[in-house]
């Protein structure tokens, strides 16, 4: 029986140490900027970040998808990075200082490189 319970706790933490992390966007601007080459808006809330159509089909809401969430400032201005196991893809999102424009970019699994500027809606 204490063989059990040991397995059933030691299941737990490694579920806990896995499982996806929260969206604490802190410092980082919130509101929604345009991604013009594929007609989509991502929208960052202060727990949350979507991805929508400009008609407002929700394509993908990265709420407990989030994994290596990472917040920083470096020389670029401020840096919020993370992966998606849903979406095989890493993102980051530099937002400059001198402008309230954000950077994207995205890498893939299978190796697909993709940056754009977008502007705040």
């Amino acid at each position: 029986m204490k063989r059990v319970v040991l397995l059933v706790v030691l299941v737990f933490s490694v579920l806990s140490f896995t499982a996806a992390e929260e969206i604490e966007l802190g410092e980082f601007p919130v509101g929604e900027w345009m991604d013009a080459n594929y007609d989509a808006l991502w929208t960052f809330s202060s727990n949350n970040i979507q991805l929508f159509r400009t008609n407002g089909t929700l394509v993908y809401d990265f709420k407990g998808e989030v994994e290596n969430f990472e917040l920083n400032v470096t020389i670029s201005g401020l840096e919020l990075s993370y992966s998606c196991k849903g979406t095989a893809r890493s993102y980051k999102f530099v937002k400059g200082v001198s402008n309230t424009d954000l950077q994207l970019v995205i890498d893939t699994d299978s190796g697909i490189h993709y940056e754009t500027d977008m502007k705040f809606q």
